[in-house]
């Protein structure tokens, strides 16, 4: 495929219990503009379990508990590679270089142990989206996709500072990607867009660097 000199794109995704907001943003320059917006699915619907797959499994023995997490997370990370791969390819074939994935990361505390996470309804709910975020990372991996992960409290301020913007510009360019893509505009659109930026700023920044 043609890809246009010094395009370049990142996705940056917001993950949910079975599905994950999406924004492609991109361009050249440092000049960027969404090309993508999507919602991914990564939950079997013929398996009510597999949208919360902690939620689901607890009360089981260990063993068996370990046992359906795999298949779930295996679905999960199908779906989600499918997808990713899906989304980059057509990001090329308009002419952008796909160079990585943003991943919003959770702030909650994580369990130590299976046994340990299945005690706790708190760490139940970290887990599940946790699964859901694990699947993302590997579906980049396999897609050969640098992949980060930033969490939801510091988002903004790594965005603003690798993108060498002040806080009120950056929620400014914000709302300029929505007026320009139109609803659905929201909180998870937002997070993604600021992820994908992150890693395209990242990137110019190492360009630059060089």
């Amino acid at each position: 495929m043609f890809v246009a000199s010094g395009a370049i794109a990142a996705l940056g995704l917001a993950p949910h219990s079975g599905w994950a907001a999406v924004i492609g943003l991109g361009g050249a320059g440092g000049h960027w503009r969404i090309l993508i917006r999507e919602r991914v699915e990564m939950a079997d619907t013929r398996d009510p379990g597999s949208k919360q797959p902690y939620h689901a499994v607890r009360g089981l023995p260990i063993g068996e508990a370990e046992r359906r997490l795999k298949s779930y997370e295996a679905t999960a990370e199908l779906m989600a590679h499918a997808a990713i791969q899906r989304i980059a390819d057509r990001l090329t074939q308009g002419g952008h270089r796909v160079i990585g994935v943003g991943i919003l990361e959770s702030a909650g505390r994580k369990g130590s142990s299976l046994a340990d996470t299945m005690a706790s309804h708190a760490l139940i709910h970290t887990a599940d989206g946790d699964h859901f975020r694990n699947a993302v990372a590997a579906a980049a991996a396999r897609c050969r996709l640098a992949a980060i992960r930033v969490r939801a409290r510091d988002l903004e301020a790594d965005a603003a500072a690798v993108a060498g913007k002040a806080l009120p510009k950056l929620y400014h360019a914000l709302k300029e990607f929505g007026r320009d893509v139109g609803p659905p505009w929201g909180a998870d659109q937002k997070s993604a867009a600021l992820l994908a930026w992150l890693v395209l700023a990242q990137a110019s920044s190492r360009s630059r660097g060089r």
